[in-house]
């Protein structure tokens, strides 16, 4: 296999491990089995490994001994540091966002509200989740600043394999799209600031049941 090509594989596995830890489709203290994931991206087990270990130099997974590469658990501490640079990122991005949102990326953000509350109302976590992912994204993206949207996507790898738990009290998730409903209001205004305040609720309504469940 050529060089270029490895890399290639290499990039697509690591990028798709990413994002499936990022939307939660692992949770705390599940191990990532290194043959089981390449069978099921149809790759050898060499850039599985790599990409592994690209994501434990990270601290998205941990290399336990006799268990192998595990997905961490947060305790209140972790957690609560990771809220606070969320908020202060991802308020910072939507705010600039706000400002430089396209009509047709404002269109994509009130499909995927619709997707997301269809979603909740059949508690279905990967639908919800993978559209809220999305929605977030254009909305940092639209900043202009990969630098924030690379440090945002970071720190979501703390927080992605808890996500799913959001789930488990079905009263508390049916509020999970209040947020974003606020976020479109505030762009139809044209004002920023509440953008950045309606993301900075989102981030910490959700954050409300998560911490109770960390260690």
């Amino acid at each position: 296999m050529k060089t270029n090509e490895a890399d290639s594989i290499q990039d697509h596995v690591y990028q798709t491990v990413r994002q499936w830890l990022t939307v939660g489709r692992y949770l705390p203290g599940d191990r990532l089995k290194i043959k089981t994931i390449a069978d099921e991206l149809g790759v050898s087990q060499m850039p599985v490994r790599a990409a592994l270990q690209r994501l434990a130099a990270e601290h998205a997974v941990v290399n336990i001994p006799n268990c192998g590469m595990t997905v961490p658990a947060l305790n209140k501490a972790q957690f609560e540091d990771v809220l606070q640079v969320r908020m202060m990122l991802e308020g910072q991005a939507a705010e600039l966002g706000a400002h430089r949102i396209s009509e047709t990326e404002r269109a994509t953000l009130v499909s995927l509200c619709v997707e997301m509350g269809k979603a909740l109302e059949t508690l279905d976590a990967k639908a919800y989740l993978d559209a809220n992912e999305l929605f977030h994204l254009i909305l940092y993206k639209a900043s202009g600043s990969p630098l924030l949207l690379e440090l945002i996507e970071t720190v979501w790898l703390q927080v992605g394999p808890i996500s799913n738990r959001l789930f488990e009290d079905p009263k508390f998730a049916k509020g999970l799209n209040d947020a974003h409903a606020e976020v479109m209001t505030a762009l139809k205004q044209n004002y920023p600031a509440g953008v950045k305040r309606a993301i900075e609720r989102d981030i910490f309504y959700a954050a409300q049941y998560l911490k109770s469940i960390c260690q």
